[in-house]
Order: structure tokens, then C-alpha cells, then sequence
């Protein structure tokens, strides 16, 4: 059999949305109000270090917008925003509807 070439994946975010990620064997961070500021530099360090996929808090997310897009323009690294336990802002939702739009150069998901 052939080894498989995989790559970790990593979760940022509140204890308690990365609680389910934690449980699966996915990396970790748990941000609070006194680490938040960290948010930045560990995300750096973990594209840096080649992870395949991000799931980022949407709050998050939104608050760093600046940051994840240049992850997103330097690293080959899928960063995804993944609603708190508050519920859903919409801009997961948001980030896939500019990201397909960029792909195949139109909104596939536009209403008619």
C-alpha cells in the first residue's frame, strides 16, 4: 500500500466551536477575549506551516477579514469561516458566494 499525502487541519475559535473539532483529532486554538489579539500571528503560523484547511470562527472571520485574505493570497491554505454557538452571520455563506464568483467569474447562486 502507498502512503497517503495528507496534510493537518486546524480550528480556530471559542471553546466551544472548537470543542466538536477537537473531538474529531482536529488541531485546536481556543481564542478568548484576553488571547483574541493573538489571532493573527497564530494564524500566520499555522498556514506557515502548511495546513490544509483553517476553520476560522465567523466572528472572527469578519473581524480579520484583512488578515485571512492574505493567508488566503500567500498560502495554499483553505481558510473557512464556521458559525459560533451564537448561530450564523452570513458571511460563511458570503466568503463561498466571492469565492465561486472568482472562480468561474460570475454569481452562480444569484436569484432569478
Amino acid at each position: 500500500m502507498s502512503e497517503k499525502n495528507t496534510k493537518p487541519i486546524a480550528a480556530i475559535g471559542s471553546y466551544e466551536m472548537v470543542l466538536p473539532f477537537q473531538a474529531v483529532g482536529i488541531h485546536s486554538v481556543i481564542l478568548n477575549s484576553e488571547n483574541r489579539g493573538d489571532f493573527e500571528k497564530i494564524l500566520e503560523q499555522l498556514a506557515g506551516e502548511d495546513y490544509a484547511v483553517i476553520f476560522i470562527q465567523e466572528d472572527l472571520f469578519v473581524d480579520f477579514s484583512d488578515a485571512v485574505e492574505g493567508i488566503n493570497d500567500k498560502y495554499n491554505t483553505s481558510v473557512l469561516p464556521v458559525p459560533s454557538p451564537l448561530g450564523a452571520t452570513g458571511a460563511g455563506l458570503a466568503s463561498i458566494r466571492r469565492s465561486v464568483e472568482k472562480a468561474v467569474g460570475m454569481d452562480i447562486f444569484a436569484e432569478r
